[in-house]
């Protein structure tokens, strides 16, 4: 089996933990590659030893035979992975050294078995879709592909026009700071932070969703992810911000966004005992009575 290993910096209380993770995947003799800046990382703490049977830099000298792409940080480690693995079906694994961690769910105290559980095969896979940047190309390189929302913001303190279309027809105009669309996994994300609705990852749809809207009966709306949308930035506005995940632009205002349903999904790795719904209680405390 081979394991791809991506991650960012951490805290010291998680280094004993990734120092027992790599042993963990040593003494089942896996082979292990690991992202370069983060094995030199790994390397001034100590917690590789001996060395990785192979690094890398991009997705494009990933090896094509890897198995499980194993991530370590919080969410923003998983979508920066998704950028790795793009289109070619590698599960990803998320090991939560960051904070709330939706995506990345494994804790640290749940490693020794969560290896072991990849290893038995006692783990599913649960298919993530992704929203699709046509136009403006190229923006962020050759991977136009979000896994949480694309996001519109002004750039100053003035708000902006954004009109919305859908296959052709139009929505509406919104006078706001901004606006999110997002999908399912994403909306747990920034559009859950402006009001937008928690969606299961099977529904198959996007979310729209307004930052500060200047007309309070404008509200997040769901609609089926086969439609294509077509933003249009107000020509009263020289330049906006465009976001994509963890990717910013600034964009000058000459060309229309068109967003669509990606034709691949993204593959992350559930442990058994872990699905959505157990990670919305965890992560959200429903069910805990903080009263005194």
């Amino acid at each position: 089996m081979t394991i791809a290993v991506y991650g960012r910096s951490f805290s010291d209380e998680f280094s004993e933990n990734i120092k027992e993770l790599f042993k963990k995947l040593q003494s089942h003799q896996l082979e292990v590659h690991i992202f370069e800046p983060f094995l030199k990382y790994t390397k001034n703490k100590a917690l590789f030893d001996p060395l990785p049977q192979g690094t890398f830099t991009n997705s494009g000298d990933l090896n094509k035979n890897t198995d499980f792409v194993l991530s370590i940080g919080g969410d923003g480690t998983i979508l920066e992975s998704v950028s790795l693995v793009r289109n070619s079906g590698i599960p990803i694994i998320g090991i939560n050294t960051g904070k709330l961690g939706f995506l990345a769910s494994i804790a640290k105290e749940e490693i020794n078995d969560a290896v072991e559980s990849i290893i038995e095969g006692e783990f599913e896979i649960e298919k993530r879709g992704l929203i699709q940047m046509p136009e403006p190309a190229g923006v962020f390189g050759d991977f136009n592909y979000g896994l949480n929302e694309v996001t519109i913001q002004k750039n100053d303190s003035r708000m902006i026009s954004i009109h919305t279309y859908l296959d052709g027809e139009f929505l509406n105009s919104y006078w706001a700071d901004g606006l999110i669309i997002s999908t399912p996994t994403g909306s747990t994300a920034y559009s859950l932070s402006v009001g937008g609705p928690i969606i299961t990852p099977d529904s198959g749809v996007f979310i729209i969703s307004p930052i500060a809207p200047h007309n309070l009966t404008v509200r997040p709306v769901v609609i089926p992810d086969n439609k294509e949308i077509t933003l249009e930035i107000d020509k009263r506005h020289s330049n906006f911000l465009l976001s994509m995940d963890f990717n910013t632009a600034q964009i000058e205002n000459n060309k229309k966004i068109t967003l669509k349903k990606a034709p691949f999904y993204i593959n992350l790795v559930n442990l058994k005992k872990h699905n959505f719904y157990s990670t919305l209680r965890n992560k959200l405390m429903w069910g805990v009575d903080k009263r005194n």
